[in-house]
């Protein structure tokens, strides 16, 4: 009897919250960036807009407000991506691109849309197809936030600051490729990234 009423207090737990998060059951993810130099990473020439320095993977726009990505040298297929970013002055216009630079995950102002994206999918050509949940709630303007990307197949999950915001499943996702840490062109803008860590789903 005792493991009849387990088992249905399992099944009516299972039932109420859904499964386990597929958060718990992810790889322990290890560092991509190691603070202090680009090791691992595909600087652009003449780099005058990433700087690391005291763990602080710091992004600035130039002089001429041109558009630059620090690309990943490792390509990766199905993966898990964390870090902690922090907005800093001016509009802040990043993301992570996802295997390629026409799917990304944008971190700030949407340059179309003129408002906040933090946290959902911009995809060349729909443009924003969904808008992550919440994040009005959850996102810190001026103090670190946590992220969570996982890409698996054609499918993108983000967690903000722990909570599961976001869900798509993009048709021309693209099965390998590198990861970018962007910064949009046109802006005045800083913003900074720490804690980068990754790891491959198996």
């Amino acid at each position: 009897m005792k493991l009849i009423a387990a088992t249905t207090t399992a099944l009516f737990v299972a039932a109420f919250f859904g499964p386990i998060s597929q958060a718990e059951e992810l790889p322990k993810t290890e560092p991509i960036f190691n603070g202090s130099d680009f090791t691992g990473w595909e600087v652009p020439k003449d780099n005058i807009w990433f700087s690391a320095e005291g763990g602080i993977l710091k992004v600035q726009s130039g002089p001429n407000k041109k558009g630059q990505t620090l690309w990943t040298e490792k390509e990766y297929t199905d993966f898990v991506m964390e870090f902690e970013f922090k907005m800093g002055e001016g509009t802040v216009d990043s993301g992570i691109f996802v295997r390629t630079e026409k799917e990304q995950i944008q971190i700030g102002i949407s340059g179309s849309l003129k408002r906040d994206m933090t946290a959902s999918p911009f995809i060349a050509g729909p443009g924003y197809p969904v808008e992550a949940e919440g994040v009005k709630e959850l996102l810190k303007t001026k103090e670190w936030n946590s992220m969570r990307i996982v890409a698996q197949g054609k499918t993108y999950k983000v967690w903000l600051n722990g909570k599961e915001v976001m869900t798509y499943t993009s048709e021309t996702a693209v099965p390998k490729g590198r990861l970018g840490i962007q910064l949009h062109g046109g802006k005045e803008m800083t913003i900074e990234y720490r804690e980068i860590k990754a790891a491959d789903l198996k």
